[in-house]
């Protein structure tokens, strides 16, 4: 038999297995014929991923614990889920074992109001950058922007209790990436060469404000939502105890320097994949029933 065997390609082990991206990673990766490593926390994970995957667990707490899943990987995709301490030495291991690492990070560099807000998990996202390139590990980092599938967990409630929904900073504007176009990007950096070096912001192909985008939702759905603007304060009101103050300031500020401003738009995605991106209203109508069903 000719053609290239399985055997040939080191795993790739996906961190964040679970998530919405490296789920989705782990799908395109099968796909491409590359044998996959998950790495979860909990060993009945397995049960949701599909059965090729040779399954680990471990945790980015305890960094001795990723041994067993490092050894004999090519390339990790890595999602940092965990406080900062053990960052070092989660790199430190990860520089022994693998020559890649594709890191998921965010687009804090980037020269556009909306990402130059104070934002904790941004300095978090610098260190392990810092900590990668002084490993000498081959990298390449993508930085989505807004994921379309925050609009899920921010509006889908009002939407499926067929009510108004009520946002603050109606009129900011963002450029949603559609979750599977991420996942199709880091697939390909994580086992194609090419990308080593590489540093990819990941948006959606257009500019919407946070208002149209309940309105493309509406379109998907065949029906009209009502969209109400909010106060920062009430905002801060409804948000607490179910996301850090931090973070909720964070979105906060960022919509704010985002109103009357056109979202950051880049090309990376295309120019990786050679598709276009998905549009917002094509991630709304493959997600329509969880919109009216739950997800």
């Amino acid at each position: 038999m000719g053609g290239v065997n399985q055997t040939d390609i080191p795993p790739v082990l996906v961190t964040g297995a679970t998530g919405r991206v490296g789920r989705v990673v782990i799908d395109q990766l099968l796909e491409a014929g590359v044998p996959v490593r998950a790495l979860t926390h909990r060993s009945e994970a397995a049960a949701t991923l599909p059965a090729k995957v040779e399954v680990f667990t471990g945790d980015l707490t305890v960094p001795e614990s990723l041994d067993p899943a490092l050894k004999g990987a090519g390339a990790v995709f890595l999602v940092w889920t965990a406080p900062p301490q053990t960052a070092e030495a989660v790199i430190e291991r990860l520089a022994a074992h693998v020559r890649r690492v594709v890191f998921l990070s965010s687009p804090h560099q980037t020269p556009h109001p909306f990402f130059q807000q104070p934002n904790p998990m941004a300095v978090l996202h610098a260190d392990i950058e810092r900590l990668i390139t002084g490993t000498g590990l081959e990298s390449t980092i993508i930085r989505p922007g807004m994921f379309a599938s925050n609009s899920l967990a921010w509006w889908a409630p009002a939407i499926r209790a067929d009510d108004v929904v009520r946002w603050p900073h109606g009129a900011a504007e963002t450029a949603p990436v559609d979750d599977r176009d991420i996942a199709a990007v880091a697939a390909r950096t994580l086992h194609q060469d090419g990308y080593v070096g590489g540093d990819y912001v990941l948006t959606g192909p257009e500019s919407l404000t946070q208002a149209a985008q309940v309105g493309v939702i509406g379109d998907a759905l065949g029906r009209r939502i009502a969209f109400e603007e909010m106060t920062p304060d009430d905002f801060r009101s409804l948000w607490e105890g179910t996301a850090p103050s931090p973070v909720v300031d964070m979105l906060l500020a960022a919509w704010s320097a985002a109103v009357g401003q056109p979202a950051y738009v880049t090309t990376a995605v295309a120019d990786i994949l050679g598709t276009a991106p998905r549009t917002f209203h094509q991630w709304a109508a493959d997600h329509a029933t969880a919109f009216t069903e739950g997800a």
